[in-house]
């Protein structure tokens, strides 16, 4: 943590990573992780429960709705730590639904769910269609107003951990304008979603069918703080998966180094070649560039405009760093880095994930480019 004390590391920060570290690293040991990849639910709910006793979701989730009252700068190093370890579950999307409740919510909403999250209780967002567009105002999905009610229609994908939340934050355009409705798992049949196949299989995503879904207006979000709560999400999501990403390629540097000090080649180490050495250096560099980024951000979160910047900057280079640390590892690794049973594959997939559900290295620096240069 030396290199991150002239950033303002809080001492909530240090102390949670230590816990974290070694919680993550214990309960989520890679034969645990590809054990869980052909498990239906996608993690072990007894950890789950763990990490609700822990108090971790209710680190940014202020005391008045039984949270700790921290904010999004003490869920980086659990993420961090989460993606070093490759720990999948549903803490990254419940994080952000309590983010967008405290962005959009009614008073009455908030009392509703949010001590419910801090007890343990998992909820996701809603949010991407087919389209594929990284602006979450670009919809399909809808909402019909008749009295009291609102009846919905349209489909979203890349709902994260669906099938285990309790509450379904959806976007709908009722009248042209982008809404927040809230969806209790209950609401939704069986048939309405569907698991889809995604690259990160240790990641589980639906398809969420809204069609014949109806929800009271009491559900909905204001409609004044739309915006408001659009750009909370994106940064929270940003935050978090700059986190999670720069964990992971700590994790794998730390397991091509490995490789490279044990396999020999020609009667040497191969790690003493030039040709693999250099390249590491490189990638460590890059990792460093991440880290100090991501704690960057942390410690600017909620400034306007600087907390915006250090996000995407955040983002962008923990997105790159991953990749290319994995896509090394790889090839490092020879023909078995092209295999199913070497681990950086596992890396390579999550980067790609995480990479498509917040934008990529190159469109999260088309958006500091507008940030910085308008």
């Amino acid at each position: 943590m030396d290199n991150l004390g002239t950033i303002g590391t809080t001492e909530e920060q240090i102390e949670l990573m230590d816990v974290a570290t070694n919680f993550c690293r214990d309960k989520s040991p890679i034969d645990k992780v590809r054990g869980m990849i052909d498990d239906d639910l996608g993690y072990d709910p007894d950890i789950w429960r763990e990490i609700g006793e822990l108090g971790w979701l209710a680190i940014a989730i202020p005391e008045a709705h039984d949270g700790v009252g921290l904010s999004m700068a003490e869920v980086v190093p659990i993420a961090e730590q989460m993606g070093r370890n490759l720990m999948s579950n549903p803490f990254g999307s419940t994080t952000l639904a309590a983010q967008a409740l405290l962005a959009g919510g009614s008073e009455a909403q908030q009392a509703a769910w949010l001590p419910k999250i801090a007890a343990g209780a998992a909820a996701t967002l809603a949010l991407r269609e087919d389209n594929g567009d990284w602006d979450l105002s670009n919809i399909e999905a809808a909402g019909t107003v008749s009295g009291d009610s609102v009846s919905l229609s349209g489909k979203k994908q890349l709902v994260l951990w669906a099938d285990s939340a309790e509450l379904i934050i959806a976007s709908v355009k009722i009248d042209g304008a982008v809404r927040f409705a809230l969806i209790e798992r209950s609401a939704l049949s069986d048939n309405a979603m569907r698991r889809e196949t995604v690259i990160d299989e240790t990641a589980r995503s639906y398809e969420v069918t809204l069609d014949g879904v109806t929800v009271s207006t009491d559900a909905l979000f204001d409609a004044g703080r739309t915006r408001e709560t659009l750009e909370k999400i994106e940064l929270a999501a940003g935050l978090i998966h700059a986190a999670e990403m720069t964990g992971g390629a700590q994790s794998v540097i730390d397991y091509t180094v490995e490789y490279l000090k044990t396999r020999k080649q020609f009667g040497k180490i191969i790690g003493s070649y030039q040709a693999l050495k250099h390249p590491t250096v490189n990638n460590y560099v890059e990792y460093e560039k991440a880290r100090t980024h991501l704690y960057s951000a942390a410690h600017s979160w909620g400034e306007q405009g600087r907390g915006e910047v250090a996000v995407r900057m955040a983002a962008a280079q923990s997105h790159s760093s991953y990749s290319t640390a994995a896509d090394r590892a790889i090839q490092f690794h020879g023909g078995f880095g092209f295999t199913h049973d070497c681990d950086a594959q596992l890396h390579r997939r999550k980067a790609i994930l995480s990479g498509a559900l917040i934008g990529d290295a190159a469109y999260q620096r088309s958006k500091l480019a507008n940030l910085l240069f308008d």
